[in-house]
């Protein structure tokens, strides 16, 4: 396949921030687009307007931390449009904290959205895209995997380790399947949350002064995704040009 247009992609993560912007701008070229997240009214609230846009899109409240809901959108997908293209693997969580903090059950979470929801994603997609004879892997993971710096050893680990596990992907997938890793910096989104307040000031201040809107992480997965089949890439950084 050639382009955009006409293929199905599962976007994890797909509520707000890097995962909302990526759902439209896919939808906007063309592609048929199965949402996932765990705020169900948002996901509902973005279907209908790509649906008004003149596109095409499904939804299913998804808690990539169960294997089953994963299971179900893609199932969603080839239920509603006959088969499953692309899995943007995009949900994420940062709480992060000095480890002396021992907030276990943070890094827990992150292990467990950040890596295992990356990995059950795979355990689904991957038997369908074999069977399909072609399929494309995008995992969404952070330059905070180049850059480990103070507060973010256990958020960059995870992502650190789904970029292992995608070049082992990559070199598993033979001649048919595409895996690309995408790698933001600073981007505007609701991303610290979650975060202790003085760090969450902190990170949102680096945000607004520096932080890139999401449909520029957006492109660049719409670069990796038109590619032809054959042509797979790999790695992609977005930073913002002020980043360190």
């Amino acid at each position: 396949m050639l382009g955009i247009e006409g293929k199905v992609v599962a976007v994890t993560g797909a509520s707000g921030g890097i995962g909302e912007a990526t759902a439209l701008l896919l939808a906007e070229r063309g592609a048929k687009v199965v949402l996932a997240a765990r705020r169900p009214e948002r996901l509902e609230a973005l279907a209908a307007r790509i649906e008004k846009a003149g596109g095409a899109a499904a939804w299913a409240r998804t808690d990539v931390t169960r294997r089953a809901d994963l299971s179900g959108l893609v199932r969603l997908a080839r239920d509603r449009f006959g088969r499953l293209d692309v899995l943007v693997s995009n949900a994420g969580v940062g709480p992060i904290s000095r480890l002396d903090d021992l907030r276990v059950e943070d890094w827990e979470k992150m292990i467990d959205v950040n890596l295992k929801g990356v990995l059950y994603g795979i355990a689904e997609a991957l038997p369908v895209f074999r069977e399909q004879g072609t399929g494309h892997f995008v995992n969404i993971v952070s330059t905070s995997g180049l850059s480990v710096v103070p507060l973010q050893s256990v958020y960059a680990g995870t992502k650190n380790a789904v970029r292992t596990i995608s070049e082992g992907l990559r070199q598993e997938a033979g001649d048919s399947l595409r895996v690309t890793v995408v790698s933001p910096g600073f981007v505007r989104t609701d991303f610290a949350e979650q975060m202790e307040p003085e760090i969450r000031k902190r990170i949102t201040g680096e945000m607004d002064r520096i932080g890139l809107p999401p449909d520029a992480v957006a492109r660049a997965v719409a670069f990796a995704v038109e590619q032809p089949d054959g042509v797979d890439v790999g790695d992609l950084v977005v930073r913002p040009t002020a980043q360190g």
